[in-house]
């Protein structure tokens, strides 16, 4: 199953406000927004791609606590980015001095930042082009860098501002550059 994507904008174009007390009286559904207003559903995922993503998170909550750089965010977490949309990464990064700089307000709600870095793990159900499309808007928006993980292919997609993507072919593990200082994630836990 992939998103179902619903057009309410004739009848009413949600507000933020709006927008965040349907998600909080449906907290059974994962809501998204693109840029045009349309709501996406977003389907649950299955079994391997939960346990990737738990072991994926664990690995960025173990470096984030020994750095303390910033302030991680999983896979249930929305924002709100420059152009409008609200969007859901299985993984974020924000940089501590950027999410410090947001009022309690803003931090509580959908946070209305990009990220420094978001992570996609591809599903199953996920469609490809969508999910690069998605990739793309985050860096338009600001996100500095990101990784599409396409486990079916053993492909990671690496995204970058003002660069073109980078893609590598069962590669064994991911480095975080300058983003995530000294983050190196093993590709094992994806790859099997």
């Amino acid at each position: 199953m992939t998103a179902i994507t619903v057009n309410l904008n004739p009848i009413i174009q949600l507000t933020d406000n709006q927008f965040y007390q349907l998600c909080r009286e449906n907290p059974e559904v994962k809501f998204e927004r693109n840029a045009e207003g349309k709501l996406l559903i977003m389907p649950p995922t299955g079994g391997e791609t939960g346990n990737r993503n738990f072991e994926i998170a664990a690995d960025f909550v173990i470096w984030n606590r020994q750095t303390k750089l910033g302030v991680g965010f999983d896979s249930s977490t929305c924002f709100k980015l420059p152009n409008g949309a609200n969007r859901s990464s299985n993984v974020a990064w924000i940089r501590k001095e950027r999410w410090n700089a947001l009022t309690p307000e803003e931090q509580e709600k959908f946070p209305p930042i990009a990220p420094d870095f978001v992570l996609e793990l591809m599903s199953p159900s996920d469609s490809l082009r969508e999910t690069q499309a998605k990739m793309q808007e985050y860096i338009d928006n600001g996100v500095k860098l990101g990784w599409l993980i396409n486990p079916k292919m053993r492909q990671v997609e690496i995204y970058r501002i003002g660069k073109p993507v980078e893609i590598l072919a069962s590669t064994q593990e991911l480095s975080g550059e300058d983003i995530l200082p000294g983050f190196i994630l093993n590709l094992q836990i994806i790859w099997g």
